[in-house]
């Protein structure tokens, strides 16, 4: 089986300060602070662009059960109007699916795709605070993980907090384990995990799009690796062919996304991935 590796610059390490607590809303606020910016001079390009491409049309967009009205050239791709949505539904353009007749492409512009005037049109997307919060632990989880940071270097898998999960044992649809053997990514997503709330989780590398999708009974988030700030794991201490995997989402130990049982092979390459590196089938 052969296996195509691509090197490229790696995303910087991302110490957290064990000796401070962030709520989830100052957490979220730092977090989102430079994206917005960023947003902020990416519509401002696309509203230039606006300006430049003639005719507009008036639809409106249908987020959340919300609609929204918005003026946008016709001449304009989705891309740019994701871009252009960004600080409107603040949801990132990569997390963003547009569905006009049917999922539109980034590429393709509203006139090839039939927007008329008053069209709706419909938006899926996951917020990165909604993703945040569904790893951000309680005030008595905070205390626990603060306080094994500080006093002793106890592995994960032998934590109060993270026992929780691990208590209730291998769950029966797992994938193998295999010790002292690294493999890549499959094409396939990971299945048969958990996460901190006990519930089943399964993970999908999207590499080319450069995103990593994670999926429950009830959602499915598609996060952007640049949102990834570093990947943490260890083995499980009964189980080494499986490890806890904590997925850095801001920048401190509380926004970590964590996940139980992944399979041990799997491990270089979930870090190679998303810290810059590709290996795939």
């Amino acid at each position: 089986m052969d296996v195509e590796c691509c090197n490229t610059t790696t995303c910087p390490e991302v110490l957290p300060n064990s000796n401070s607590v962030q709520t989830s809303g100052e957490k979220s606020h730092n977090d989102s602070s430079s994206s917005v910016s960023k947003a902020e001079e990416n519509a401002t390009a696309v509203d230039k662009t606006m300006e430049d491409t003639g005719e507009k049309i008036d639809f409106k967009v249908i987020f959340n059960k919300k609609k929204i009205d918005v003026t946008f050239a016709l001449d304009g791709t989705v891309g740019e109007l994701k871009t252009y949505l960004h600080n409107i539904i603040n949801v990132p353009e990569a997390m963003q699916k547009i569905m006009i007749k049917g999922l539109a492409k980034d590429d393709q512009t509203l006139r090839s795709l039939g927007v008329t005037k008053g069209a709706k049109v419909m938006i899926v997307g996951s917020k990165l605070d909604d993703v945040l919060a569904v790893s951000i632990p309680t005030k008595q989880e905070i205390a626990e993980e603060s306080a094994a940071a500080a006093v002793s270097k106890e592995p994960l898998s032998q934590q109060k907090v993270h026992r929780k999960v691990l208590d209730k044992g291998l769950p029966e649809d797992v994938m193998p384990g295999i010790l002292d053997t690294q493999e890549p990514l499959p094409s396939y997503p990971l299945v048969g995990m958990l996460n901190k709330s006990g519930n089943k989780v399964r993970l999908t590398f999207k590499l080319e799009q450069d995103q990593l999708w994670i999926g429950t009974k009830d959602r499915t988030d598609k996060l952007s690796m640049t949102n990834i700030k570093d990947v943490h794991t260890e083995p499980i201490h009964d189980h080494p062919e499986y490890h806890i995997v904590g997925l850095q989402l801001g920048t401190t130990e509380a926004s970590r996304y964590w996940i139980y049982w992944v399979p041990t092979q799997y491990i270089q390459s979930i870090k190679d991935s998303v810290l810059g590196k590709w290996c795939y089938f």
